[in-house]
């Protein structure tokens, strides 16, 4: 284990250990303060609960680039970044798929909270099977750079209409070996009906929320890759990032549908890492160049869309 992270990472196996421990007390902190009960979360909760991550991310980020040097730090907020921005697109899905199992307020937090555990353990796999990959096959990092710029591509060509993810493969798939029910039981993920133990819809949003993410997870481990080939420096920034995701819905959840110019944003992000990644041989992008560029993608991504929707706003009046 010991040679496997000094292979793929300059972080020793104690912050490994440590951080990952971290996390998983952090989730379950933030389950008893936040997520007690069945209640809707108000959005000065979820915008408290958001900037407590958010600062929890930035003070590590700031300690690990003291601790393991500036270059190292400028590539971790960088990350970070990137994944914090596609993650505002997964929240459109996570909009859908709870409107599509009709999941009430009240227990939404309760099924983000196991997603985004499960999302934590398969990006840890995935994360650490990539750096192995890279470590190994040197040539994998032109795969990821392809694999960037035709997501890039399917951004721009591809709509937000609403999809029923009651008829997501994965739910029809676990129909078939687990009885299921339409009926909610509380915040409980199974119910005993007529003698036989069935899913509720929040189980079954939690398994179409996972498979989600794992199609994510294409697109967000190669762009992290573009940006660093530390290991630690990929895990950590991406679950930082995503354990935000359960208050950042709960603050956008709203007018997340208003971001028109969001997918374009994301496009040239993707495009511009995966031509990164491509000319890595040839020409190498200074961190602080990547992290500008990607702020002002974002920036001028949001700043648009406000706009537009403001100029619609005055003109219907």
């Amino acid at each position: 284990m010991g040679d496997l992270i000094t292979d793929i990472s300059i972080a020793p196996t104690w912050l490994w250990i440590t951080f990952s421990v971290g996390v998983l007390a952090l989730l379950f902190i933030d389950l008893s303060l936040f997520g007690r009960g069945a209640h809707k979360i108000s959005t000065k909760t979820a915008l408290i609960e958001s900037g407590i991550w958010i600062a929890v991310a930035l003070a590590f980020n700031i300690w690990f680039g003291i601790r393991f040097g500036g270059e190292l730090g400028l590539e971790f907020l960088t990350g970070y970044l990137v994944e914090k921005s596609l993650s505002v697109d997964n929240l459109f899905v996570i909009l859908l798929i709870f409107s599509s199992f009709r999941i009430p307020a009240q227990y939404q937090h309760r099924v983000l909270f196991f997603g985004v555990l499960g999302a934590i353990i398969m990006r840890g796999f995935f994360i650490v099977l990539g750096a192995q990959l890279l470590h190994l096959f040197h040539w994998i990092l032109y795969v990821f750079g392809g694999i960037l710029i035709l997501t890039a591509i399917k951004f721009l060509r591809e709509s937000d209409a609403e999809v029923d993810a009651k008829e997501n493969w994965a739910v029809r798939a676990l129909k078939r070996v687990v009885p299921t029910t339409n009926s909610f039981n509380g915040n409980h993920f199974f119910l005993v009906e007529n003698g036989v133990r069935k899913a509720t819809p929040l189980f079954l949003a939690v398994v179409v929320i996972e498979v989600t993410d794992l199609i994510f997870a294409v697109d967000s481990i190669p762009a992290v890759f573009a940006v660093t080939q530390d290991a630690f420096v990929a895990f950590a920034s991406n679950i930082l990032a995503i354990l935000g995701l359960r208050a950042l819905y709960f603050v956008l959840a709203d007018w997340v549908g208003k971001l028109r110019y969001l997918k374009p944003g994301l496009a040239a992000i993707l495009g511009f890492i995966g031509i990164k990644m491509l000319l890595l041989e040839v020409f190498k992008i200074p961190s602080w160049v990547s992290l500008l560029v990607i702020f002002s993608i974002l920036v001028t991504a949001a700043l648009s869309s406000w706009y537009v929707a403001k100029m619609e706003e005055q003109k219907m009046r």
